[in-house]
């Protein structure tokens, strides 16, 4: 067996990765090619170049991964459903698990595929996609999420090539949904602004911690439950029970006002899942005497948790995948298959980040003659770009292969100046245009993060929040959260040339090795994929100047 393509496609976020004797050719998201942020669409796009970058076509590769194994889910949540005798979420149990066999068997007939399926569990490729792809021969491995196959939570431990459940958390207890549920009331959109509560929370104090902590009970044996008296997702009824509403009253309006109460809230059950977290990995650490921790799952992605864990649980060293969500999981199932099924060897560790599609300077090109706009060919981009955000100009940065995940990792970002206060809210209101509260993350050079920031743990893929030094923190304000942290990601030469180059460059003219590093999309977008899409947004946007490579547009100054 040679090439495995691996595929998310029974849940959002939906994916393609391809494996070539165990190791990544392509992985991409299918939102990057609709422009539908999470999509839930089958992954026809983004299989489809997963292939032509492979040279192959569907039929040529030795089998397809879904993550998902069917009837699983309809076996345990038809179970769960009668004991709870919640009649209305057996019957959506039933219809989901029979469009997910349609799907698959419209994926064959769409493809002409007639080759072979395998279907992995949905915390299985979880788990593989955080273990496989780290430097670590062994690790304890915690799959955390909303759910798939029923399981909200699994305790792993990965040896080599392979993976042993150790215990698992059926829902509907579940972190992940205890996490979306105040996503919602706090007039968010659950399953895609869970990063928003994570950056809301900071403002808050710990005034509903004591009466809240009880919404997720820990076990003795390190698992968890949850009190169903305060919720009604359990039932398909509505995220949270009268008892809630009665107490904290009507959710939120989209894009009204944040009160204390909203801000009490989100402190409140990011310290709930903290703790939880915290009290599950700890018994895992204790269960596997490991030293090495890797996480997976979408509540993988709160590196505000992640933090803790590394910081609290006993563990010395810890790895999160970039696309640490559902996406995820077509890598996981390829690489589940390859290493678990198959007992090949691990080749390699996930270095980077950069496995999307990739674009000629001649695309580039086009791009800009479409909008009628004139470009210059700079010699040095990275340090060009120094130069502009020194002068607290605010640079749209495309270069090279996109990145998989949700965080903008230096080829598909927006840069500005760290030093200026009131940058944040600028790029805020007059770039992304979106809510004021939410903090921006500093891109810093790793051989000076020990400088910058305190409890300094490499970071390439931007999920650990660290505190930023007290002393360091008047001079990068506009990526100093309100708690005097921030979400860093460090970049070597290795992970980006030209990006590490941006940075030196930077520090050179400013004595600052950081700049400011948002994904480059607009609010509501995904991240951009091509160049006519970033043009798109650079004209849209106060951008100062954008680079396609080695091309730069600049707008006039502004006054």
């Amino acid at each position: 067996m040679r090439d495995i393509l691996g595929v998310n496609c029974f849940s959002h976020d939906t994916a393609a990765c391809l494996l070539r004797e165990g190791r990544i050719v392509a992985f991409a998201e299918e939102e990057r090619f609709n422009r539908e942020r999470h999509t839930k669409r089958f992954p026809d796009t983004a299989i489809a170049w997963c292939l032509e970058q492979g040279g192959v076509g569907l039929n040529d590769v030795d089998a397809v991964a879904f993550a998902h194994r069917p009837g699983l889910d309809f076996a345990r949540g038809a179970l769960d459903a009668l004991r709870r005798a919640a009649p209305k979420r057996l019957a959506v149990q039933a219809a989901t698990d029979a469009n997910l066999a349609r799907k698959e068997l419209a994926f064959r007939r769409r493809w002409g595929f007639r080759g072979r399926i395998v279907h992995v569990g949905h915390h299985d490729a979880h788990a593989a996609a955080a273990f496989y792809p780290s430097p670590f021969g062994e690790a304890a491995v915690l799959t955390l999420d909303r759910g798939g196959d029923f399981l909200s939570t699994t305790m792993q431990h990965g040896q080599g090539t392979r993976l042993r459940e150790l215990a698992a958390v059926r829902n509907p207890a579940s972190l992940g949904e205890v996490y979306s549920a105040f996503t919602w009331y706090l007039g968010f959109l659950p399953n895609a602004d869970e990063g928003k509560v994570m950056g809301l929370a900071p403002y808050g104090e710990d005034k509903l911690v004591p009466e809240l902590a009880d919404m997720v009970r820990h076990t003795p044996d390190g698992a968890f439950r949850v009190n169903f008296d305060w919720f009604g997702y359990q039932r398909q009824s509505g995220w949270f029970s009268r008892r809630f509403g009665d107490r904290f009253g009507p959710p939120r309006r989209p894009e009204s006002e944040l009160t204390e109460l909203h801000q009490n809230l989100a402190y409140a059950v990011q310290d709930v899942i903290e703790e939880a977290a915290l009290h599950v990995a700890r018994r895992l650490r204790q269960r596997t005497g490991s030293r090495n921790l890797c996480l997976g799952g979408g509540v993988a992605l709160n590196s505000v948790m992640n933090a803790r864990l590394l910081r609290e649980a006993g563990f010395e060293h810890v790895f999160v995948q970039p696309a640490a969500s559902d996406a995820g999981n077509a890598l996981g199932a390829a690489l589940w298959l390859w290493h678990q099924r198959l007992g090949n060897p691990r080749e390699e560790a996930m270095e980077h980040a950069f496995w999307g599609p990739e674009f000629t300077p001649r695309a580039c090109e086009e791009a800009l003659e479409r909008r009628g706009l004139r470009a210059e060919q700079v010699h040095d981009a990275p340090a060009q770009a120094a130069t502009l955000l020194a002068e607290s100009r605010i640079v749209g940065w495309f270069q090279g292969r996109a990145e998989v995940g949700p965080r903008a990792l230096g080829n598909r970002s927006i840069l500005a100046d760290p030093r200026r206060a009131g940058m944040k809210d600028v790029v805020n209101a007059r770039v992304k245009r979106r809510e004021a509260f939410r903090p921006f993350a500093p891109s810093v050079l790793h051989e000076r993060g020990t400088h910058w920031f305190e409890d300094y743990y490499p970071n390439p893929f931007m999920l650990l929040v660290l505190p930023v030094r007290p002393e360091r923190r008047q001079l990068i304000p506009a990526v100093t959260h309100v708690d005097g942290s921030a979400r860093l990601q460090t970049v070597t030469l290795g992970f980006n040339r030209r990006f590490h180059r941006l940075l030196v460059e930077f520090e050179r003219r400013t004595g600052v090795p950081v700049v400011l590093n948002t994904s480059f999309n607009l609010r509501g977008e995904p991240i951009v994929l091509t160049p006519d899409e970033a043009v798109h947004d650079f004209l849209a946007s106060d951008m100062d100047a954008l680079f396609l490579g080695d091309l730069l547009v600049r707008k006039p100054r502004r006054r």
